[in-house]
């Protein structure tokens, strides 16, 4: 479940068990959602919170074709220990073998809920559980969010906003821990130099986070995530990139011509930019700078970040 603090207030996504429940008991309808993709409703479950529906039905249709793949696939397995139990030739027997093999079976799809089986010591029989397959699939694309900050505070569509932005946060977390910086292991052991190593951890994330953001133009990030915002016809919707973006990716070059860099190759490519300490051996004393011609990368790099080249 993920989770995020708003003013000392929570706003969580409900986990499937609790979303059924609320079905069950009235909280919301299925035909709400034939013209809308978002309503805002109460339960005595959760007192004094607002809970807000929302049905994506991109997501939905991903979930039905998983489903069915995962059914298909389970069944096919299922089919295998079958004919081993009815083969003429060493033929599967014992009831506790053949529900190994059928459960080894269940275990590797996940769907054992959805298949009915008989076993016993010299027979294998399995059938969809077609009452279990509906009932969940009448779910298929919703999640509720709840939260206890007021619409005067937040209003449902910001609430289904601040909670899909805590994707920038899990992104976060893990490019401090594995990607980009690395924070583990952590060398050191007592506490006032652990805090330190983190603090300078997360200085270092946010200094990354806003060279991203003066790079983007000459990244694969979306540099006009504005505009991909504007033009999304709901927040429940799926998040699309910017015409330009994609315009980016597509021929892997900018609007002005050159090459798209990913964050590590354009580090890369700034390394090579040296400014190099001089003397000669005949005036040692008498020292100058010396920098490399730069690229056109490295010049649009520095223009984006609105810094000299040389200093």
């Amino acid at each position: 479940m993920h989770q995020t603090r708003l003013k000392s207030n929570v706003t969580t996504a409900l986990r499937a068990p609790s979303i059924r429940a609320l079905l069950e008991q009235g909280a919301f309808q299925l035909s709400l959602f034939d013209q809308r993709d978002l309503a805002e409703v109460t339960s005595a479950e959760f007192p004094g919170e607002r809970l807000v529906v929302c049905r994506n039905p991109l997501l939905a249709a991903e979930r039905s074709r998983k489903r069915q793949e995962l059914l298909a696939a389970t069944e096919r397995d299922l089919g295998k220990v079958a004919r081993a139990v009815s083969r003429q030739r060493r033929p599967l027997r014992g009831a506790d073998q053949i529900g190994l093999a059928a459960g080894a079976v269940l275990d590797r799809h996940k769907v054992a809920k959805h298949f009915t089986l008989s076993i016993t010591d010299d027979a294998f029989g399995f059938h969809r559980n077609t009452e279990a397959i509906e009932a969940e699939s009448r779910l298929d694309g919703f999640y509720v969010i709840r939260t206890n900050l007021g619409e005067s505070t937040l209003a449902a569509t910001d609430v289904v906003r601040a909670y899909k932005g805590l994707c920038q946060a899990e992104r976060a977390f893990r490019s401090i821990k594995t990607v980009d910086l690395e924070i583990r292991p952590i060398h050191h052991r007592l506490p006032d130099r652990v805090r330190a190593h983190v603090l300078l951890c997360m200085l270092a994330y946010y200094l990354e986070w806003h060279i991203r953001q003066a790079l983007a133009p000459i990244l694969f990030d979306d540099h006009q995530r504005a505009a991909a915002a504007a033009a999304r016809p709901s927040i429940v919707a799926p998040s699309q990139r910017s015409a330009a973006a994609q315009r980016k990716a597509a021929s892997k070059r900018t609007e002005d011509g050159l090459p798209v860099h990913s964050f590590h190759s354009l580090l890369a490519e700034m390394a090579t930019f040296t400014r190099n300490t001089m003397a000669l051996a005949s005036t040692p004393n008498d020292v100058f700078l010396l920098y490399p011609e730069p690229t056109a990368i490295q010049v649009r790099s520095f223009e984006l970040l609105g810094v000299p080249a040389r200093l």
